[in-house]
């Protein structure tokens, strides 16, 4: 199932929209401002989101920009009530990867949604991989093997849970909150010292001086980075 952020601060249109998304089958998160929405897109994965521009707190073109800092990848689509296009092409430099003027069709609304979902996924598929190259180390994905500073090792599932994500998502702050989410699934709560011993491990095994790590970074109070460099 797809999760959808969608932002819009028009309450009988985010009502009217969030229940039409959920009967085509997605899980809907909905925000009515532009900084609460900047807030979930950092807490939590999304798989796509509606955007609309003109909004309370933070405006969808600043939101678009904050977003596309760490994340260059996940589908945007923005709403408006301008149709000019001056506005169409700001929003299309920011990131945004399409533009509906409302009033809309809910049909034309859906098949963009789903066309960009498509386009996504088959992004993701390619670029998807069972092993990896860490520095002179490499990691296999699917028997969990990896070469390390000790010699060969064995992962355990989260640990290879947590670096495939990291790796997934290279050069872009992981939230602790996303790690929460996809792999341990909210089944458990391990406090920030656990995920912080995943690092120290990742560090001892495959950064050349793990005490000044330049592939697996933490961000104070934010999350998580790997560096692939």
């Amino acid at each position: 199932m797809s999760r959808l952020l969608l932002v819009e601060d028009e309450e009988q249109l985010r009502e009217l929209l969030e229940m039409n998304l959920e009967m085509e089958g997605y899980e809907v998160v909905t925000a009515s401002d532009g900084k609460k929405a900047f807030k979930l897109f950092s807490e939590q994965h999304f798989d796509l989101i509606v955007l609309d521009i003109m909004l309370p707190e933070m405006d969808g073109l600043a939101v678009c920009e904050q977003i596309r800092l760490r994340n260059k990848e996940v589908p945007i689509i923005f709403l408006t009530a301008k149709d000019t296009t001056g506005e169409r092409v700001e929003g299309l430099k920011k990131g945004g990867d399409d533009y509906l003027t409302k009033p809309f069709d809910l049909e034309e609304l859906m098949i963009r949604i789903q066309n960009l979902l498509r386009r996504s996924s088959n992004s993701r598929q390619t670029a998807e991989f069972d092993s990896f190259r860490i520095g002179e180390h490499t990691v296999n994905f699917k028997t969990y093997e990896a070469q390390s500073n000790n010699g060969p090792i064995t992962l355990t599932q989260k640990e290879a849970m947590l670096l495939k994500l990291l790796i997934d998502r290279k050069n872009e702050v992981v939230s602790r909150n996303q790690i929460l989410q996809v792999v341990w699934g909210y089944d458990v709560y391990p406090s920030t010292r656990t995920i912080d011993n995943f690092l120290l491990s990742f560090r001892k095994y495959f950064e050349p001086d793990p005490k000044n790590p330049r592939h697996f970074i933490s961000i104070r109070g934010i999350g998580y980075k790997f560096v692939d460099s």
